[in-house]
């Protein structure tokens, strides 16, 4: 009998989108032969689940569960508008928000062993769209959440000091400002230097001479950051007033913060709906 490896199973899982367990059983079944092990899977009742695995899901929701000890926000994906506000999607997307909020760590293929691959798997012979568990992310002790009405975006704000209005109003501005560091001190190195290259060579062009030059890409960067890091920027609803100010004012410390836009990065597939007609009409 041919040996089933951890690596012939994984393959199987990546062609297939069906739980590890189906996965080995079929290959146990079949004496490690791949094709024969499809084919049985395919006989199964993860043939639906099977064939829409491979199909893009950059639709869906984002979950968010907090209490006294801390909050979990998830991102659940689908193929269509349509699917992600379907009932059964919905009370997935929650139990698997509680069942992320309840573990320990952020890592979704523990999160999904835990019985919720069944789940899964059994949403998608319901609704009929490939669905999966993207991304987790937690934050310990006092927090604060937003999400827009359309569950596209969500903000999850790790805080010390302030209250509850203050931590929604701010997780509110990040929703809509889209800063991608809390301080400009948390700004890499890397991400600086590049930027001050290319400023560096924009102001050279100008033909001035290198102190003014210099002068003018230091502004560039200064404004550079100050669009990217949160305390720098003017508070959405008060736009004379810095996030830093506001902080202040507060009595309060943004510790951390992670926005989620349902898609963002993943390649959606584009479809020509005529040639795909012409090409089956021969």
């Amino acid at each position: 009998m041919a040996a089933i490896t951890a690596a012939l199973v994984k393959e199987l899982r990546e062609i297939t989108g069906l739980g590890m367990m189906d996965c080995k059983k079929a290959l146990v079944e079949s004496d490690g032969n791949m094709e024969e092990a499809i084919d049985s899977l395919r006989k199964s009742s993860g043939l639906k689940a099977a064939k829409k695995a491979g199909r893009i899901a950059a639709d869906g929701t984002i979950v968010v569960k907090s209490d006294e000890n801390g909050g979990t926000m998830v991102e659940v994906n689908c193929e269509t508008d349509f699917a992600a506000k379907d009932e059964n999607f919905l009370a997935f997307a929650d139990k698997v928000a509680s069942a992320a909020h309840a573990q320990e760590g952020t890592d979704v293929a523990t999160l999904m062993s835990a019985g919720l691959e069944a789940d899964r798997e059994a949403l998608v012979q319901k609704i009929g769209e490939n669905c999966s568990v993207r991304r987790i992310v937690k934050y310990a002790g006092q927090v604060a959440a937003y999400i827009h009405s359309n569950a596209k975006i969500g903000v999850l704000v790790s805080q010390t000091g302030g209250d509850e209005t203050l931590g929604r109003d701010l997780a509110m501005h990040i929703a809509a400002s889209n800063p991608q560091f809390v301080s400009p001190d948390q700004v890499d190195q890397a991400t600086i230097a590049k930027e001050r290259e290319i400023y560096s060579a924009q102001a050279a062009e100008s033909g001035k001479p290198a102190d003014i030059v210099e002068k003018m890409v230091e502004g560039r960067i200064k404004k550079f950051l100050s669009e990217i890091s949160l305390t720098e920027q003017g508070f959405v609803k008060d736009p004379d007033t810095k996030v830093e100010q506001l902080l202040k004012k507060e009595g309060a410390e943004i510790l951390a913060f992670s926005r989620f836009e349902v898609g963002e990065g993943i390649e959606k597939e584009e479809i020509d709906f005529a040639a795909e007609v012409a090409q089956q009409l021969g």
